[in-house]
């Protein structure tokens, strides 16, 4: 039996423990550090949290972190990869991933997603329903594509930058690292690092 343990247990969680049944994982266990407060998430069991998780690695074959917020992701899968725990990535098998595109350890993609040729997904991204990654873009570290967001060819996105649900990039531009580029944004114009942008076109909003 596949067994998978899956650190976040909010409704982020849900959707990656039907990711992963979808892709041949027989038992889905979830960890939280909210635990033992929750011990449930929809009808998947909370079992533990993160120290108990590290405790018990032996027991799956395969983990992922499931949690939207990409610092706390990032941290949580450095976390994990220190103590040689087995990341793996996930696929819905309702995906449509170019064969030569690449897509980075612990990373996820849900249903209805599509990935073209010489795009390159770094680790730990969340690639979200129905959201669209074109030819030779790159992804940098624990980046979160939202849904129905669209990433025209050659777009490049810095780590820990969060792409709204519904927001547009031209092609060929540059956003920044630890960016957000607000729902429904399009962005034809580079962002540099650490702000926020609004509107169409997209302006900076504010500055972190």
């Amino acid at each position: 039996m596949k067994r998978l343990a899956i650190l976040g247990a909010g409704g982020h969680g849900k959707v990656v423990a039907d990711t992963a049944e979808c892709c041949g994982w027989e038992h889905v266990d979830f960890f939280a550090d909210g635990w033992p407060a929750q011990t449930t998430n929809g009808s998947w069991s909370v079992v533990g949290d993160t120290s108990l998780l590290i405790e018990q690695l032996s027991h799956y074959d395969g983990v992922v972190v499931a949690i939207g917020h990409n610092s706390i992701r990032k941290a949580k899968l450095d976390e994990l990869a220190r103590v040689g725990a087995p990341l793996v990535s996930l696929v819905h098998p309702a995906a449509t991933v170019s064969r030569r595109a690449s897509i980075g350890l612990g990373s996820v993609v849900f249903a209805g997603v599509v990935v073209n040729a010489d795009a390159v997904i770094g680790p730990g991204a969340i690639l979200n329903t129905g959201c669209s990654v074109d030819h030779d873009c790159v992804l940098g570290e624990c980046v979160h594509v939202s849904p129905g967001a669209r990433l025209a060819g050659g777009v490049r996105v810095g780590n820990l930058s969060w792409i709204g649900i519904g927001a547009s990039v031209r092609q060929l531009i540059r956003i920044g690292a630890g960016v957000t580029v607000g729902a429904g944004a399009v962005a034809v114009s580079d962002v540099e690092d650490s702000v926020t942008v609004l509107g169409v076109p997209a302006k900076v909003f504010f500055r972190t």
